[in-house]
């Protein structure tokens, strides 16, 4: 149970929220309905189908029977009133952003957030006259400093991505209702079994369900949180005009996916701590960033915020040469070198390999090109420390 949240049954969420057996034979797995499209008894009821196209099963595009148990679930596991389901976690994102702003407006981000909310926010909304600005989200006076008279939505991603700095939501959340701007929290690191923004006062949480949601790398995903109020503008604006909807059956995979987070969330927690006490005492590492390691800036608020220990992590190798990180990398046997996280697998990502060879272009965000991401996977937590081991002794 994540702080601040009350608690929940999540055996009860996971594996039978939202499933009405008796409806499709008492199956046990629900029905994957794939069908894009549903027929009405008459033309009154195909009215009233049109008159609420967020509550009724008209077209997919809108609303479908699989797609809803998903739904219901997620916000379950959240603590809100409702929950969209996108196409991925960029489609939730920008689908959250875009009813909340109009030209003239201006948001607040925290520094390194996901690099598509940041190409979403610096490059594709100045083109309709709303302005970001970017602050160091460790400490609330920046967010205080930066807003003005026109400033309407807080994005917010704690922990934030590859360094996992986190934001002080509680008090994030406080300031910006007493000025009536909105807040959004990616909460894809810590998943609703860590963390519950929605409890700490943000009014929307996304995820990109692609991650721990899921857990078996074969969906792309996203989520988004928050009052219905809040939600059934987003329906009638973004989801409905863009259709970047989740398709059933992506649906009935997370679904399939989400019966065994609890589990996978607490394996992934206890082989962490030992990687973690791995990483942090090799001389080859010059630093570890994660909310749970010994020398974390933030620890108060990892106590504060987070109730358990996500398994991504970043290791900052002791060498200024990129080749020495292509070495390290390549010599990894169990971790599969890719970009996304959050599956069963252990998986590796390099920053140097989004720069090519004596490149003059570094990291905007300012993470050292010797960083590099690691997504701890459910295999033996022996064999991942082993095989780090002998990655690290190519450096």
């Amino acid at each position: 149970m994540s702080p601040g949240q009350e608690a929940v049954d999540l055996s009860y969420i996971l594996n039978h929220l939202g499933e009405s057996r008796e409806d499709y034979h008492g199956a046990v797995v629900p029905p994957l309905v794939q069908s894009a499209i549903f027929a009405f008894p008459s033309v009154a009821a195909m009215r009233e189908g049109f008159s609420d196209e967020y509550s009724q099963h008209l077209y997919t595009r809108g609303n479908n029977p699989t797609v809803a148990i998903l739904r219901q679930k997620v916000a379950a596991l959240e603590g809100s009133e409702d929950c969209l389901a996108f196409g991925s976690g960029a489609a939730a994102v920008a689908a959250a952003v875009l009813p909340s702003v109009r030209a003239g407006d201006h948001v607040v981000c925290v520094a390194k957030p996901y690099s598509w909310t940041r190409s979403l926010l610096r490059d594709l909304l100045p083109r309709f006259s709303v302005r970001t600005t970017f602050v160091d989200g460790t400490d609330v006076a920046n967010f205080q400093a930066a807003m003005t008279s026109d400033t309407r939505l807080i994005v917010l991603e704690s922990p934030n991505s590859m360094t996992f700095e986190q934001q002080d939501l509680r008090a994030i959340a406080a300031m910006a209702r007493e000025r009536g701007i909105r807040t959004l929290c990616d909460n894809s690191f810590a998943t609703p079994l860590n963390q519950s923004p929605i409890a700490l006062g943000i009014d929307m949480v996304v995820h990109s369900a692609t991650k721990y949601l899921n857990g078996h790398g074969d969906v792309v995903a996203g989520m988004l949180c928050g009052s219905r109020a809040l939600l059934e503008e987003v329906f009638k604006s973004p989801y409905m005009t863009f259709g970047a909807i989740m398709s059933p059956h992506d649906a009935w995979l997370l679904i399939r996916g989400m019966r065994t987070l609890a589990v996978r969330m607490e394996r992934i927690a206890a082989t962490t701590a030992k990687v973690l006490a791995f990483v942090e005492a090799h001389p080859k590492i010059r630093r570890v960033h994660h909310p749970h390691a010994t020398e974390y800036p933030q620890s108060d608020l990892t106590r504060s915020q987070l109730s358990g220990a996500s398994g991504l992590l970043s290791i900052d190798l002791d060498t200024n040469d990129c080749v020495a990180v292509e070495r390290f990398c390549n010599a990894l046997q169990r971790f599969l070198m890719t970009v996304s996280w959050g599956g069963y697998e252990s998986l590796a990502f390099p920053v140097c390999a989004v720069f090519p060879p004596g490149s003059e272009m570094r990291p905007s965000s300012g993470v050292p090109l010797s960083l590099v991401r690691l997504s701890l996977g459910l295999e033996e937590p022996e064999v991942l420390i082993d095989d780090l081991s002998q990655a690290l002794d190519k450096i």
